[in-house]
């Protein structure tokens, strides 16, 4: 479950009074990379990583030879994007856009900003009148429907119904500058190959006749958005990339592009959260292993409710309280009961000073978590191979 590598450096940085610290193993995220673009059909679809998965310099330049573009959800992730890869193709969505972040998607020059409203489009449109500005656009699209089996469902206030995205065309009418490009519709989230092309079949059977009755600039673009399935039960179930790249690529009709936004099946994997034990304990008739850290910095197992999956990786001096054969909690430093890593997980032996490793953290750890909560240390970050 962990290589050689990681687990040799957890140890070091155990030795060295580092931890906790967010592992990356680069050469693994390549691989995962690559192996995700060679499933899919060269260009059916476009692949644009979702920055808010993990957004870390050394990541993104990674995953920059392996992906079209970068997906950016706000106006920090887009300045930081720009600024490590300058030349990145870029996609901006997400609800609530200021006017200072559209103003700044024109100036940076953002291939397509994803419209979530008439309000945002009107907006948009008359930044771009007052700047002279072009600006290439789609139209985010929120279906109802079935999402059973989705781990998150995206609800109202993401993207438009059919009634109201009705109300884009006048707007679009009216300013020439503001180019319709496409649909954007990111529908739900943790979805199985089949599922995910279901959704997609969906999206496009709707979006299709809708753009040839609206009128488009050029081949007309369908983003499908992301949310493919990770399972945290079972690392080694990795979502089918080739049977959904077979797929997608049935779907496709001439003289159109498809795209998605992948983010946390792309780079999850290739992340550790490294910790140590500070203490083993019993209570009420139940083990618990005491971590460095905490969800306040892993924030990703209390928000899902799941069990981080781990692995414990003894220390030569560990030394103090242990417990052999036993189920084990793995809670952290915070002043509160929810601050669990994972619940009752079957150990073979654990001691204090041991280090605990919890795989699948290079997607929603630190960047999605309460970092300041309590005011412990902030963890290090180490990155293992090379970038790019």
């Amino acid at each position: 479950m962990i290589n050689e590598t990681v687990a040799a450096r957890s140890v070091s940085l155990a030795t060295e009074g580092r931890l906790p610290a967010f592992v990356y193993d680069l050469d693994a995220l390549r691989t995962h990379a690559a192996a995700i673009k060679e499933a899919l059909t060269p260009g059916t679809p476009e692949v644009f990583y979702a920055a808010k998965a993990n957004p870390d310099a050394p990541i993104l330049r990674t995953l920059a030879p392996f992906v079209d573009g970068i997906e950016v959800a706000s106006g920090g992730e887009l300045q930081h994007v720009r600024s490590v890869l300058p030349h990145a193709r870029l996609a901006f969505g997400g609800p609530g856009k200021t006017d200072q972040e559209l103003s700044l998607a024109m100036e940076a020059g953002v291939e397509r900003i994803h419209v979530e409203s008439p309000h945002e489009l009107t907006r948009l449109a008359q930044l771009a009148q007052a700047s002279g500005r072009d600006v290439d656009i789609m139209l985010r699209l929120n279906l109802a429907g079935d999402r059973s089996g989705a781990a998150l469902a995206m609800s109202g206030p993401f993207g438009m119904d059919p009634d109201l995205i009705q109300a884009c065309r006048s707007i679009l009418a009216s300013t020439p500058q503001v180019k319709l490009r496409g649909i954007h519709a990111h529908l739900a989230s943790g979805l199985n190959a089949d599922a995910m092309v279901r959704q997609s079949a969906e999206i496009l059977a709707w979006a299709r006749p809708w753009l040839a009755e609206t009128g488009v600039a050029g081949a007309p673009e369908f983003n499908l958005g992301g949310g493919m399935a990770v399972d945290y039960t079972d690392p080694q179930n990795v979502f089918d990339w080739a049977s959904y790249g077979k797929q997608i690529a049935a779907l496709a009709a001439p003289g159109e592009v498809l795209r998605i936004e992948p983010g946390r099946a792309v780079s999850v994997y290739a992340g550790w959260y490294v910790t140590q034990v500070l203490d083993v304990k019993k209570a009420h008739g139940q083990w618990y292993a005491v971590l460095r850290g905490g969800t306040m910095q892993l924030r990703t197992p209390v928000t899902k409710q799941h069990n981080q999956p781990s692995v414990v990786v003894p220390m030569p001096d560990a030394a103090g309280p242990s417990v052999e054969g036993e189920p084990v909690t793995y809670v952290g430093q915070l002043c509160t009961p929810k601050d669990v890593f994972a619940r009752q997980v079957p150990t073979a032996r654990i001691q204090v000073g041991d280090v605990v490793a919890f795989a699948m953290t290079g997607a929603y750890g630190w960047n999605i978590s309460h970092h300041d909560f309590l005011m412990h240390p902030k963890p290090d970050f180490v990155y293992l191979g090379e970038e790019g």
